[in-house]
């Protein structure tokens, strides 16, 4: 899935005599109740964009209000990571449902989400799909579409993130809404340009070192390596580093600290002041 031209402002609008710019996110917030699932806290320090579970795939009242705090207070983007209603499988699970069903699952977590930030202070500047309806929107424009009509009725301001060529971007394009395209420091790319299934050997990148490589390559170079090591143009706005992979902090650290010694700018996609 080759990038298209619309996803070359990797310099945020400037001339390229500029220094590049990218904004750095993860998905936090994906504990429920007792149940702790990565270091938000610490992520909070490192990235400038936090995708909130909002409860369908993980993620509860309480713990959206305190990472919208935090966020807040370090002055963090907050955006709706919507998933489908799959609590048990973590939302990586396809659930088959109506169209209008899945828009009105979005239209409530992003809903949801936008109460919980108003009241910490803070608001919902981007959405972002999780898991399985994140793949699955790539390829299927009946669900991209659903995804973005809920967008467009909920936060038509908000920019919606997702994988470049895909029908998410498609579908945004045709709504009128911002798009920002996504790659991903930790996860292996098919030739096609698509994520590798999480179950198959290699999907999930975790050597620090490699992570870091990989990340460079998208944001100086524009392009990515495929599973089999070819490169594939790849041209992003906004880098995710999960927030659940093993050692999550340490690579968002590394990575970061890259980006900035290689003069990177790093700052939120979306927000009050940025340009889109």
């Amino acid at each position: 899935m080759p990038t298209s031209a619309s996803d070359r402002p990797v310099r945020d609008g400037r001339d390229d005599r500029d220094p590049p710019v990218v904004d750095l996110n993860s998905d936090l917030g994906e504990g429920f109740g007792s149940w702790e699932a990565g270091d938000d806290e610490a992520l909070l320090s490192v990235v400038t964009s936090a995708n909130v579970a909002c409860g369908f795939h993980a993620g509860d009242p309480l713990i959206m209000r305190r990472v919208c705090e935090r966020a807040a207070a370090l002055g963090v983007a907050v955006g709706a990571h919507v998933g489908y209603a799959d609590l048990r499988g973590f939302g990586r699970r396809p659930v088959t449902c109506p169209p209008e069903e899945l828009e009105a699952d979005v239209v409530y977590q992003i809903g949801a989400l936008q109460a919980v930030a108003s009241a910490a202070g803070t608001a919902v500047t981007h959405v972002k799909p999780h898991g399985a309806l994140y793949n699955v929107a790539v390829a299927d424009p009946v669900v991209a579409d659903a995804v973005v009509r809920a967008c467009r009725s909920a936060a038509p301001d908000a920019v919606v993130v997702g994988l470049p060529g895909s029908h998410v971007e498609s579908a945004a394009a045709g709504a009128g809404l911002a798009f920002a395209a996504e790659g991903f420091a930790d996860r292996a790319y098919t030739p096609g340009g698509r994520l590798v299934d999480r179950r198959t050997p290699g999907a999930m990148v975790l050597d620090p070192d490699t992570v870091v490589e990989r990340c460079l390559r998208m944001v100086l170079r524009r392009e990515a390596l495929t599973v089999d090591g070819e490169p594939i143009p790849l041209a992003v706005r906004t880098v995710c580093v999960h927030g659940d992979s093993p050692g999550a902090v340490t690579l968002a650290r590394r990575v970061r600290a890259a980006l900035e010694a290689a003069g990177v700018v790093v700052r939120p996609v979306a927000g009050p002041g940025v340009a889109r």
